[in-house]
């Protein structure tokens, strides 16, 4: 039989279903507070976007041990709001730094880009853990279909799978320019892949046969900062 080049299909069409470093317009779906392994009691604070929906997309599963929830209408993405964990500390020049209050004051700014000012007051007392407070904003504060204007920075990292992925997260404020406001805010940072992405690196390897020689991280690992 000859070879057919007229009935091959689309193959789908090639829009990854995940977001990558950029200039966005997105809905938060829930956030999550996710603990950060080398410092006892530090936590990503983890906000889960998803684009608006795009025609003939189907995206990631809605939840993979159920198909009847269906299937995200946009790309998604696990955003951390700061490139660096939440902890109790103190910097180096002796500013005390309160990991419950800073989270707090991000989830604050966030409620007034979200017009969510009165659910934020609303909650003053109410809460004994961080935690709880995160369970409740995801429970009762009306922010599922509000989209915002982001940019999202991150880092490449080499998956398992061999393909390049991102560890994605919100940079810090600019001159005057934020990472996140309302659609069309001349205040949100403009992507700039030369200071917002980190570009994997390939390091050649050595020398071969000696898998004890690694390091072990520490309080000072990359994804964490008191500064």
């Amino acid at each position: 039989m000859a070879l057919s080049t007229t009935d091959l299909g689309t193959g789908g069409t090639g829009i990854a279903k995940t977001i990558a470093p950029g200039n966005h317009t997105l809905k938060i779906n829930s956030i999550t507070l996710d603990d950060f392994s080398f410092i006892p009691g530090a936590k990503h604070l983890m906000l889960h976007v998803e684009t608006k929906p795009i025609e003939g997309f189907e995206g990631f599963m809605r939840d993979k041990d159920d198909a009847s929830k269906g299937n995200y209408n946009g790309q998604i993405g696990r955003v951390k709001a700061s490139q660096y964990a939440y902890a109790d500390g103190t910097t180096k020049s002796g500013i005390e730094i309160q990991r419950d209050r800073a989270i707090l004051i991000f989830l604050q700014n966030l409620c007034k880009s979200l017009n969510l000012n009165e659910w934020f007051t609303d909650q003053d007392g109410k809460h004994e853990s961080i935690d709880d407070f995160v369970n409740e904003f995801n429970k009762s504060a009306k922010f599922q279909d509000i989209y915002l204007d982001f940019c999202i920075a991150g880092k490449e990292y080499m998956g398992k799978t061999g393909y390049l992925n991102y560890d994605l997260n919100l940079p810090k404020a600019e001159r005057g320019a934020y990472s996140y406001g309302e659609t069309n805010s001349s205040k949100v940072i403009i992507y700039n892949e030369a200071t917002h992405l980190k570009k994997f690196q390939v390091t050649p390897v050595a020398e071969f046969g000696n898998d004890d020689d690694f390091s072990v991280p520490t309080k000072s690992a990359s994804d964490f900062s008191l500064d």
